[in-house]
């Protein structure tokens, strides 16, 4: 690895598992000092996003022990399987609640400790630029994660503050897994080769190619990108075949 990140403190979000567990990993290789922020085990600080005060109290311990914030990766989210009619106002709550209100706490709190050249990347998702079945809870909370990222990018710009998003098509995480366990019990390889054909490429991505992306968007090789949305699909968004 490069050492692109060399020195750089990270938060990660969600980073104890999927695409978060990658960043976190990958972030590692390039040198970083990396905080993981999560519920779940190997969390370096066990943090409910939702929660305000948490948030805010786990991001001053980090800036204490380490005397800043350089980069912060919002990886943690929820999913939710339903349309507009079978969402209801709790299901549609939840998700906003760690996809959303989760997002601008942690970002709120970071750029409390954070100075000029630092980086934020959000994951936001396809979801977020076109309509995808049966994901109305998780597209709304992703277009609204799309949609903070360039308004705080507009906000932090003369602090020099970098902010982006990537956006994912399908990635094989335990996420997958446990979705096609549940939903199509004895049919898992058969939905699962359904679900990879819907990438152009012909595949799902990986949780590893997200973390390189996110690795150049944080590090100061990307120093003129700010404000933008990065795809990351195989070809879902713009490729026809």
């Amino acid at each position: 690895m490069t050492g692109r990140l060399d020195g750089k403190v990270c938060v990660v979000t969600g980073g104890s598992s999927g695409i978060g567990a990658a960043v976190v990993a990958r972030f590692r290789d390039e040198s970083a000092i990396v905080a993981v922020v999560d519920l779940a085990d190997g969390a370096d600080h066990v943090c409910d996003v939702t929660d305000a005060a948490a948030v805010t109290a786990t991001f001053e311990a980090i800036a204490a022990a380490h005397g800043r914030v350089d980069v912060l990766v919002t990886s943690a989210g929820i999913a939710h399987i339903g349309t507009v009619t079978s969402t209801g106002p709790e299901d549609l709550e939840r998700v906003l609640a760690v996809n959303v209100v989760g997002v601008h706490l942690c970002m709120r709190a970071a750029v409390h400790h954070m100075r000029e050249g630092s980086a934020i990347c959000n994951l936001a998702s396809i979801a977020a630029v076109v309509g995808i079945p049966d994901r109305f809870a998780y597209s709304a909370s992703k277009g609204a994660v799309l949609a903070m990222t360039r308004s705080a990018a507009t906000d932090l710009i003369d602090r020099g503050i970098r902010v982006n998003a990537i956006s994912p098509a399908r990635v094989h995480t335990p996420f997958v897994d446990r979705f096609l366990a549940d939903s199509y019990p004895g049919r898992e390889s058969e939905m699962f080769e359904a679900l990879a054909a819907t990438q152009p490429i012909g595949r799902m991505g990986t949780p590893e190619e997200v973390a390189g992306l996110a690795v150049w968007l944080c590090s100061d090789e990307a120093a003129f990108v700010t404000g933008s949305n990065h795809l990351i699909d195989g070809g879902f968004t713009g490729v026809r075949r």
